[in-house]
């Protein structure tokens, strides 16, 4: 039987006795002294609950103008409307608490039915519309061919000042009698007459302010078209697709994610306008003729500042609010029907 080999003992470093060397290559730590960081490792400074302390209140320091800003400027004004929402406040005298009669009044009130149908007419008819040319015109531009940085600044720039004042007055100066939208109509054998004077067609020169900024969406469709990959549509196009099938059954569900974004972000929008609606319809009435462009929000601002009725539009922002949630919560429930996520497998 052959004799056990047993391993020469590591020299000792100069400086150190052989004993002492010996002691520290038997510890697991090999001879480190302890409270020694490892290689790494987090040193003992950081751990201290001291320094956890003060990198926490550096942390608040530089948060601070946003925290001072949301309580200010957005926590504070939501709890106080919510108060409003109860009493019978207008801006001159104390509140003073009403309960649900607000409430009771806003659902009773004809002009206030016709603001949610205007503003659902809009939303409806609106929403689609600009996303649908947002969506084509992204198509259009993912394809490659000269002067793309030209075409994608010149169709976003209607969404940088498509919301201004000054566009909307020109926008009411083309709809209006006599002007080129009315005369284009002439050339065209319909029937003559502005839309800024019409109760019933002020809306969709309203819609179409809409669909002209399209800017916003068109960018993020051309993002998620880019994610796109190029082996899906050539595998499709040697089995024979047409680019209607390549469209339907590629490029809806890659980009579903986005689509469902823009989806959610200009649904929320539409709820909210008011600029645009405000300045077209101002003919006389605060919210056009007979109330053709009484959205939701511009009812709100004539309750509140016209008549002095803040309680009242108080009231009316909270169920806003609501609808806006609960239109929100409809679209993410829907969403496991149609969006396809790569991450989740479907």
């Amino acid at each position: 039987m052959a004799a056990a080999v047993t391993p020469a003992p590591r020299p000792a470093p100069p400086g150190r006795p052989d004993g002492e060397a010996a002691a520290a290559d038997s510890r697991p730590d090999g001879g480190r002294p302890r409270g020694s960081s490892r290689p790494g490792g987090p040193s003992r400074a950081s751990s201290r609950p001291g320094g956890a302390r003060r990198e926490n209140l550096a942390g608040y320091l530089f948060m601070s103008p946003w925290i001072a800003g949301f309580l200010l400027l957005t926590a504070g004004p939501m709890v106080a409307s919510l108060y409003f929402a109860f009493t019978d406040y207008n801006l001159f005298d104390a509140p003073k608490w009403i309960g649900l009669d607000n409430f009771t009044e806003m659902f009773g009130d004809p002009r206030w039915r016709t603001s949610v149908e205007v503003t659902g007419r809009y939303v409806v008819i609106g929403t689609p519309l600009k996303l649908a040319a947002a969506l084509g015109v992204a198509l259009l531009l993912n394809q490659s061919r000269r002067g793309q940085g030209f075409y994608r600044a010149a169709f976003y720039a209607p969404s940088l000042i498509g919301a201004s004042v000054s566009i909307a007055v020109v926008w009411r100066a083309l709809f209006s009698d006599g002007a080129a939208v009315d005369r284009g109509q002439q050339l065209l054998g319909m029937e003559a007459g502005g839309w800024i004077g019409d109760p019933d067609r002020i809306i969709y020169a309203l819609v179409a302010l809409t669909v002209w900024q399209f800017g916003a969406p068109m960018v993020i469709f051309l993002a998620g078209l880019k994610q796109v990959p190029r082996e899906l549509y050539e595998a499709a196009q040697v089995d024979g697709a047409s680019p209607w099938r390549r469209f339907w059954h590629i490029t809806l569900p890659m980009i579903s994610p986005v689509l469902f974004f823009n989806v959610l972000l200009e649904t929320i929008h539409s709820f909210q306008i008011f600029g645009s609606a405000y300045i077209i319809g101002s003919q006389g009435n605060a919210c056009g003729p007979a109330d053709g462009t009484l959205v939701y929000t511009c009812y709100l601002y004539v309750q509140g500042f016209e008549n002095s009725r803040m309680g009242l539009a108080s009231a009316m922002a909270w169920m806003l609010l609501l609808a806006v949630g609960l239109v929100t919560a409809v679209l993410f429930w829907s969403q496991r029907r149609w969006v396809h996520y790569e991450e989740a497998g479907r």
